[in-house]
Parts: structure tokens; C-alpha cells; sequence
């Protein structure tokens, strides 16, 4: 399983993360397909597929002279186990600030 790091990386990228997000979105699809909406060449659609699937976001399926790409969702565990960790840490903060306030009102 990619690490948070890498998988940060792999989707600051707009381009990249606007392929993901259509695989997500629209499922399987081919290189050709992704090349037609990502506004960049279809060697550059196919380097960012590249990044994307080293990281574990995407897999591959050859069909015939095809290659269609699916996004991975499992692959962003580490980013929503991370998400969940700060939205803890932030909710005690808040909670702390909160009961805080509360005593100086008093």
C-alpha cells in the first residue's frame, strides 16, 4: 500500500488528479478517452497514467491494442485514515476552545 506521502504527491498534480477523479467518477477508460477530456497530449496523459499507477491509484487491463485504466479507491486508505486522525485532533481542539470559553463566561 502506497504511503500518505507519495500518495499526496501523485494528486497535487491537477491534470493528474483530474484523471483520477474522472476514473472515480465515469470508471474504466481508455487512453484515448482520457486524452479527448484532459487537455494535454496523449504522451502526457500517459505519464501521469504511469505516476498514477505506481502510486496504486490506477490499474491497468490490456484489450486487444487497448488499455483501459480504473481508478483503485482502496489505494486512498492511507489519505482518509490521515483525514479522519486530523478531523479528531481538530474536533478536540475545537472541543477544548469550546469548554474554554465557556468557564470565562462565567
Amino acid at each position: 500500500m502506497p504511503d500518505q506521502d507519495m500518495l499526496f504527491k501523485t494528486l497535487a498534480d491537477p491534470t493528474r488528479r483530474a484523471i483520477f477523479e474522472r476514473l472515480c467518477r465515469d470508471g474504466d477508460q481508455t487512453v484515448a478517452a482520457l486524452t479527448a477530456q484532459a487537455g494535454v497530449s496523449q504522451p502526457g496523459v500517459s505519464k501521469h497514467l504511469a505516476i498514477l499507477k505506481r502510486a496504486g491509484l490506477v490499474n491497468d487491463r490490456h484489450a486487444g491494442r487497448q488499455t483501459h485504466y480504473s481508478a483503485q479507491l482502496r489505494a486512498l486508505a492511507p489519505l482518509i485514515e490521515w483525514t479522519n486522525q486530523m478531523t479528531d485532533f481538530w474536533q478536540s481542539r475545537f472541543d477544548e476552545l469550546e469548554d474554554l470559553l465557556n468557564r470565562m463566561d462565567q
